[in-house]
């Protein structure tokens, strides 16, 4: 395997566990919450800079249904990792304490938590699109056989079980009730079991990887029955 395949996917590995981490904020405190927030802040521009070529071949592709929905789902994601830069930068009393900013915190408080959640789940989402590549770089890795039809059956089902409970999850959790600003404060439970917290929220990014990767299978059918009906 290629070096730089390697970088690249040890790159997002550190990336979603940098997300996962900065969703247990109550855990850590501010001072690793910042520095960690600071770090992912490195990482998505490395992250941008080795996908560069995605760039340059935005006007060259032909558009499928699951073309466009990876773009949409690539756009939101930078937007909300923008959203919560900006808004972490000027919160911090630690890291970007240096930059003296005063004005706009209630507006970047709001900011930064609409942008974490929307993030945690665009995040998971484009996972789930890429997450073909990524179970082939493990097999090539781990130099493993294709899955049998029986290993393939149990595989399915628990991504099923878990993206069921990462649903479950994901309600009693009111996630959505930070995405769609329905309130101003995130409930944290600071005497909650971290084991637990962090076996849920697993589960949530296994629903949304779950979900992206069969609507992207579904829409990328959809275009090759298009295409073998035009043919």
């Amino acid at each position: 395997m290629k070096p730089r395949v390697i970088f690249k996917v040890a790159l997002d590995v550190l990336m979603t566990l940098g997300l996962l981490f900065l969703m247990g904020y109550q855990f850590w405190g501010d001072v690793a919450h910042e520095w960690i927030g600071a770090g992912m802040f490195l990482l998505f521009i490395l992250h941008h800079i080795l996908n560069g070529n995605w760039y340059k071949s935005l006007f060259k592709r032909k558009y499928t249904p699951s073309r466009i929905f990876q773009l949409l789902v690539d756009v939101l994601v930078f937007l909300a990792m923008i959203g919560l830069m900006v808004s972490g930068i000027m919160l911090s009393n630690h890291v970007f304490a240096f930059l003296n900013i005063r004005g706009g915190i209630s507006f970047a408080r709001l900011l930064h938590m609409v942008a974490s959640h929307w993030g945690f789940v665009l995040m998971a989402l484009h996972l789930g699109l890429h997450w073909s590549m990524f179970l082939g770089i493990v097999r090539k890795a781990l130099k493993l056989q294709q899955p049998s039809l029986l290993r393939k059956i149990f595989l399915h089902i628990l991504g099923t079980g878990i993206a069921i409970y990462g649903f479950t999850a994901f309600i009693q959790r009111d996630l959505l009730t930070y995405m769609l600003l329905q309130t101003q404060f995130v409930f944290l439970d600071f005497s909650e079991p971290i084991p637990l917290f962090y076996l849920d929220y697993l589960a949530i990014m296994g629903t949304f990887i779950f979900l992206a990767y069969y609507i992207s299978m579904l829409l990328r059918k959809l275009s090759g029955k298009r295409t073998h009906k035009k043919g």
